[in-house]
């Protein structure tokens, strides 16, 4: 009989354990330093300066070079290069900006949509309102360090108006369109707290004008702003309220409908940028897009001479359509591809976070700059918030669209344009 020394000596060992069904010790260890030797090159190949330029140009070659409506990119240099030659080209700075925004919403909307992939249908819809406001911030913000006070006012409110109708109308509508046979379903509950919001914001912007127009004023002229700058700050704790219920206390329950039974090589399929480069791509075009509203702003003026057309129409329902064409392109995007949810994140979140947030903010600034920027909106402004508001409100109270609602609520922004295109602003000289 042969000893353990012995089979060890001649190999025996080794045919007794395959015998038995177990691996060699030393070839499972061989085995996992292989398997540890590739994970390590493939890390390895991945962070090295050549994959990085590969992924790089496949990013620019997606996000660049694959939608046909990149073609109208160039107009965005041309405009810029209009505005600094000599002459009056201002009403062609005007429209060459408004084209060359036009692709770079369409591609912000792309990127959004990317991330939500990564991020989930709520907050990737909070992530959308919030780059589509951007341009309206910065807007804001210059044209408060230049007084222009109801050029903030304004163009805010005609934000508000086109996301809740023009936006919101125009996605139930292609929505309804390309799904003709059954209504559309969204989350009530979300609706429901949205609108809310609104109605709340519009609380918030009646009594300063309230106040104002019944001259029951404490303290004359002090006594508005002074409502204003307060309720500002309650709006903006109540819009960061809002944020961590729907994010963080409540997230189950704003849940989109059907997300359960969403499936995971649907999403994989519709993933074609890295995370990372979703986020880069979503600064890099804000950024831009908000380079462009500012030749846009400087030239309205001079549009608005060659176009014939009152400053108030241009403030209130041109712009806001350029600062909402991000929204506008991702909530139609978002619709026709059944993705209500973010749809009503993108076009009603976006006129929450406008009203309750971008609204107030610029008070506050205003109130740092010296300006005294308020939320007496005039009685015409606060008036048709108030409808626009009751008007949603019913649209969304079902928890389902179709292309008549969608419809009705182009219909109903046409009246609002037409509006503000026979009202004469009682502030008009204190635009530009």
């Amino acid at each position: 009989m042969m000893g353990a020394a012995d089979k060890a000596e001649l190999g025996f060992e080794e045919e007794d354990d395959m015998a038995a069904g177990t691996p060699p010790p030393a070839r499972k260890m061989q085995s996992l330093d292989f398997e540890h030797i590739g994970s390590l090159a493939a890390v390895a190949e991945s962070l090295s300066p050549r994959s990085k330029w590969r992924m790089t140009l496949r990013s620019i070659r997606i996000v660049i070079f694959q939608a046909k409506i990149n073609v109208l990119l160039p107009f965005g240099p041309l405009a810029i290069t209009l505005h600094y030659l000599s002459g009056n080209h201002q009403g062609w700075v005007f429209l060459f900006s408004l084209v060359g925004i036009t692709p770079l919403a369409e591609r912000l909307g792309y990127a959004t949509e990317q991330l939500a992939c990564y991020t989930g249908p709520t907050i990737g819809g909070l992530l959308n309102a919030t780059f589509g406001n951007a341009t309206e911030m910065i807007i804001s913000i210059y044209a408060l360090k230049n007084g222009m006070i109801r050029v903030v006012q304004q163009s805010l409110l005609g934000s508000i108006l086109s996301n809740m109708l023009l936006v919101l109308g125009c996605a139930f509508f292609a929505g309804g369109l390309a799904h003709p046979n059954r209504d559309q379903v969204f989350n009530k509950a979300s609706a429901v707290v949205n609108s809310g919001l609104l109605l709340m914001a519009v609380l918030g912007l009646m009594f300063p004008a309230v106040l104002h127009f019944t001259h029951s004023e404490a303290h004359y002229g002090k006594s508005e702003v002074s409502l204003s700058r307060f309720s500002s700050c309650i709006m903006l704790v109540a819009y960061a309220s809002y944020l961590f219920f729907q994010l963080k206390s409540q997230r189950s329950l704003y849940s989109p409908i059907g997300e359960e039974e969403e499936s995971t090589e649907d999403e994989e399929d519709e993933k074609e940028i890295a995370q990372g480069e979703a986020i880069s791509w979503l600064f890099v075009l804000t950024i831009w897009i908000s380079i462009l509203s500012g030749y846009l702003v400087d030239a309205i003026q001079g549009a608005s001479e060659s176009l014939n057309m009152p400053l108030a129409f241009i403030s209130v329902i041109l712009l806001p359509i350029v600062g909402n064409a991000a929204e506008h392109a991702s909530a139609i995007m978002f619709a026709m591809k059944n993705k209500l949810d973010i749809t009503l994140g993108v076009a009603i979140g976006s006129s929450t976070q406008i009203s309750m947030f971008v609204i107030p903010f610029c008070v506050v600034i205003g109130w740092m700059m010296g300006e005294e920027m308020d939320l007496n909106f005039q009685l015409f402004e606060t008036a048709t918030l108030f409808i626009t508001v009751l008007v949603v409100a019913f649209m969304l109270q079902e928890g389902t669209s179709n292309y008549f609602k969608g419809f009705m609520l182009i219909l109903c922004y046409l009246i609002v344009a037409a509006s503000f295109f026979v009202h004469v602003d009682p502030k008009s000289s204190m635009y530009f």
